[in-house]
């Protein structure tokens, strides 16, 4: 049985709690319907794997409860027909949703019985090769899944997470035993963390002055495993900023994902690595993102943002998108005019990245043209109708580490809260130059087609991928 896993969305497990947690203590249920995502090849162990994330839930009707305790709940099947239909028309994976007030911490022998009941049901209507999830929540708080795939007792997801404004709640892993080299990070934030954050496989999209700054952070935070993503070599015009780069590996125009691999591996501190030369569109990169936990946008390019924002909504993964601004002085003299950094989380809820004004379309457009037809780019570029690059930005490795801070930071605190706040901060923006930071406010358009859709959030697997055209 290949490995399986559930990511709720925020909105959806406060849903779930009004219609499955009764006052009076009897059992609740309702109905979700989820998408998947089918990953041929996790990029750390090369198993097959299947991801599942909420897309709606549906309360039953109250005509087809029949009685509820303590200790069960039942009701009738009419309402299971339908949520089988519009799963088998949407393409979408059908759920049920239980609780268990008395803490009973799994499924029961009756929960298994009740189960194969309902999936010959579904199979009997929607064919061969169909798939039911079922969740418990135990004790109002902690969830358990798992999938039922050919009719036998499947066994528990590898793990339920809650992704929302609230941060990352993982529940359901096993948390691995402690490693004395990250004794002093228990003491800041509890025995916890490090459990947690051996959990994650996070993704780095661009391992450049931000994104090897980001890498090395992770690393030393003792993170389990990292997919590191990015297209370029090594420059001398790098190595004031490249962590990890050296003069012989801009000699040898050395891939920047190797560098940055080899680098982690060097520290010995047992964090699998999965380097990837190549655009972030690569079939091996598709697979490996949407294995990730979170992935970190340290890219500078508006397709490659665009591509993440949508791939965020689609699978319900949180990116942290790393920003710097250091631009010159306008007279041409040494010297900056604006130097600020940034850390922008996305998840569904939140406003994207179009609509922040950090990505633009027209841009990624043509940046997409670049990559795929250069000399058709050119052609356009000297008839004014796409934009071409400009000069080489200015970059200081002190200002690059510092953005790179703020965003692991984020990440620290979308799981311990260590500020305090119980919430992520959409964006942050710290002018360099004055040592001030301010939390941007915007809010997301109804009409964007990519936050504003709710259709996008938690889909999974569409075709085309991510319902791009072209």
């Amino acid at each position: 049985m290949k490995r399986t896993d559930i990511i709720l969305q925020e909105r959806h497990r406060d849903e779930l709690r009004k219609l499955i947690v009764d006052e009076n203590g009897a059992e609740g249920a309702a109905y979700v319907l989820l998408g998947r995502s089918v990953i041929g090849r996790d990029p750390l162990n090369c198993e097959p794997r299947s991801r599942y994330t909420s897309f709606e839930v549906i309360p039953i009707p109250d005509e087809d409860r029949v009685s509820a305790s303590d200790r069960h709940v039942t009701w009738r099947t009419k309402s299971f027909v339908n949520l089988c239909r519009r799963a088998k028309e949407e393409q979408l994976i059908p759920g049920i949703v239980h609780s268990h007030p008395g803490g009973f911490d799994g499924f029961s022998k009756q929960d298994d019985k009740n189960e194969l009941e309902l999936f010959t049901l579904l199979r009997n209507r929607n064919g061969e090769g169909v798939e039911l999830v079922s969740m418990v929540e135990v004790g109002g708080t902690l969830y358990r899944g798992r999938v039922w795939v050919e009719g036998a007792k499947p066994p528990n997801c590898e793990r339920v997470s809650v992704v929302g404004q609230n941060g990352i709640s993982i529940q359901g892993g096993s948390l691995p035993p402690g490693d004395p080299a990250f004794n002093r990070q228990a003491l800041a934030f509890g025995d916890e963390v490090n459990g947690l954050l051996r959990q994650l496989t996070i993704g780095v999209v661009g391992c450049g002055g931000t994104g090897s700054a980001v890498v090395q952070l992770l690393n030393r935070l003792g993170v389990g495993r990292m997919v590191v993503i990015d297209d370029d070599v090594v420059e001398v015009s790098n190595l004031n900023r490249l962590h990890g780069a050296t003069m012989q590996d801009a000699l040898k125009k050395v891939a920047k994902v190797r560098v940055v691999a080899d680098e982690v591996l060097r520290s010995g501190l047992d964090v699998g690595i999965h380097p990837i030369e190549g655009w972030v569109d690569l079939k091996d990169a598709r697979d490996a993102l949407r294995s990730c936990d979170v992935i970190f946008g340290c890219t500078d390019d508006h397709s490659g943002r665009i591509f993440l924002n949508r791939l965020s909504h689609f699978y319900l993964i949180p990116v942290i998108d790393v920003g710097l601004a250091l631009i010159p002085r306008s007279d041409g003299k040494p010297g900056l005019q604006e130097m600020a950094a940034r850390a922008t989380v996305l998840f569904p809820g939140a406003p994207c990245m179009i609509c922040r004004g950090i990505a633009d379309p027209v841009r990624a457009r043509d940046e997409d043209l670049k990559r795929r037809n250069p000399e058709e780019f050119e052609r356009q570029k000297a008839e004014a109708y796409v934009v071409g690059a400009g000069n080489p930005a200015p970059a200081v490795v002190t200002f690059t580490t510092e953005a790179a801070t703020m965003a692991v930071n984020e990440l620290l605190q979308g799981l311990v809260d260590y500020r305090g706040e119980g919430k992520w901060a959409y964006n942050r923006y710290r002018r360099l130059s004055t040592a001030e930071e301010r939390r941007q406010g915007v809010k997301r358009r109804e009409d964007c087609s990519i936050c504003g859709d709710l259709d996008n959030w938690g889909r999974g697997d569409v075709v085309p991928f991510l319902d791009r055209v072209g």
